[in-house]
Order: structure tokens, then sequence, then C-alpha cells
């Protein structure tokens, strides 16, 4: 099977090492800049709690995407979704399978709008970002590939993640799953964005500020029929196990002065507290 990993950041730079390392698929990566440089001399690097290792990989830019895929992992920032799609779309037919890691709830439905593939939803839990050009950092265990929708697609993604001995699950209802994770995601990359500080440091010292923006969080998604009051305190927990230091990548482009995803992890949720919060960060995001 072919695979397209579209975007090299913590999300695909990992899933891209961890396919090529352990399995036999024929893994196609896409990237840019400098990180694609360093990836296409020296392999990418990958530095965990425990070990680092290196894979070589077949890393490109996308306009030089060539041939047939049968499945393509989109782990773009949701702001580059479409013109990932468009740069890959003469790649693919109604036989491949397509999904988008990206962060919010709505991406894969604008791969829908797009595409007569079989688009999957799904998400990752991961804590990982780019620590220099060519390196991921992955902090801490936590890791699970969520996806679902289409049964026959489902079964294609789940055996290349049982090939590459990663944790994964494919819950019946994903469009919940995704939003349960996106309640956590969305409040602590807000929040660690506006305060400019660790998920650590805002669990420990704005707890009562985390629990009511998960209540708005929770509240905006019943009005789209999505039921995920019981993830406030599970996301409370969350945030209580993971490392101190831990951040969201939102956060991390805001101090590295990068575009962010501030209008699908802050903007996108109608609420006073998250409004508040984005018509703030809004005046320091770069466009």
């Amino acid at each position: 099977m072919t695979i397209a990993i579209i975007g090299l950041g913590g999300i695909g730079g990992y899933l891209s090492a961890i396919l090529t390392k352990n399995t036999n698929h024929k893994v196609i990566c896409f990237a840019r800049g400098e990180h694609l440089r360093v990836i296409q001399k020296d392999g990418i690097k990958i530095i965990e709690d425990d070990a680092t290792f290196s894979v070589a990989l077949d890393a490109r830019e996308l306009k030089d995407a060539s041939g047939y895929f049968d499945l393509v992992f989109f782990c773009v920032k949701s702001y580059d979704l479409v013109d990932s799609y468009n740069g890959i779309k003469n790649h693919i037919d109604k036989n491949s399978v397509i999904l988008s890691f990206s962060n919010g709830v709505d991406n894969n439905d604008k791969l829908r709008e797009l595409s007569d593939s079989r688009v999957l939803d799904g998400c990752i839990y991961i804590l990982s970002h780019i620590e220099k050009a060519g390196s991921i950092r992955k902090n801490g265990k936590v890791f699970a590939g969520v996806f679902g929708g289409d049964d026959d697609a489902t079964s294609v993604v789940a055996s290349i993640f049982e090939d590459a001995k990663l944790r994964y699950k494919t819950p019946s209802d994903i469009k919940t799953a995704i939003w349960k994770k996106y309640i956590f995601i969305s409040a602590f990359a807000s929040l660690t964005s506006f305060y400019d500080k660790s998920i650590g440091y805002i669990y420990e010292h704005h707890k009562e500020e985390v629990e009511e923006i998960l209540k708005e969080i929770a509240k905006f998604a019943s009005t789209k029929g999505i039921d995920v009051f019981d993830e406030v305190q599970k996301a409370l927990l969350t945030a209580s196990k993971v490392p101190y230091d831990s951040s969201t990548s939102m956060h991390l482009d805001f101090k590295n002065k990068k575009k962010t995803e501030l209008d699908s992890l802050t903007g996108y949720v109608k609420a006073p507290l998250m409004q508040k919060m984005y018509n703030e960060l809004k005046n320091r995001d770069i466009k």
C-alpha cells in the first residue's frame, strides 16, 4: 500500500517515522522549508522521553507528488487543509482513503465537500512538536489514533496502525469522539496561548477558569447535538497528568510568531469566555 503523509510536524513527523520504521508499506511524506531540507539530508529525528532514533524518509515538496496514493493522512494545520488537498487531488480517486488529523471538528466535512474519495473522520492524541528543523519532540506516553465512519475504510487504516504497533480506537460515534479531543485541545490551546504558560501552569494557577471554559465548550457542542459534558472532569484529570511543561501547538506558534489555528480552536466556539480570549488573541495573531 502507498501512503501519503502531508505535513511533518508533531503528528505527521511522528507518524511518518513510525510507519516507515515499523511497516513495509511505501510511505511518501510532504513538507516544506528548512524542516524538509534537513529531513531529506539527515532523515527525521524522533526524541521521546526514554529513546531517540532517526529514520530516513522519502520526503518531498507537495509539488513533487507523483503516482497514486491508496491512503492519505493530512497532518497539516487546519488553515492549510484545502491547499494540501488540492496538491494531492490528482493522485487519488474514489477508492483512496483520506482523513485529516488536523486540529478542529469540521476538517473531514471540508474534505467531503471537495472529494469523492472515502473520507474518514479522525483525530490523534499526542503531545509532540517540531523542536528544531528535522527533529520531533514527543512528550510523555500519550498516543492514540481515533478514526471511523466507513467500515471498510476504517479497517484499512486500522490495519496500518496494527502493522506499525500504534494504539488506535474505532468508536461507533466518531463525531462525539472527535469532540472529546476538541474540548481539551480547544480549551488548553486557548488558555496556554492567552496566558503564555504551559498546561501544567494553567492547571495549577487557573483551574477554576479552565473548568468554566470546558463547560462553555461542552454547552456549545450540545447546540450541535454532541454531548461531551462528561469530558469536563476528564479533561481536568488529563491536564493534571501530562508533563508540567507540556504546551499546545497553537501556543508554540504564537511564541514563534507563526500563523496559528486560532479560528479553528478558539473562534469556532461561540461562547463568552472563548470569544473574549479570541478577540484578545486575534490582535496577537500573525496573518
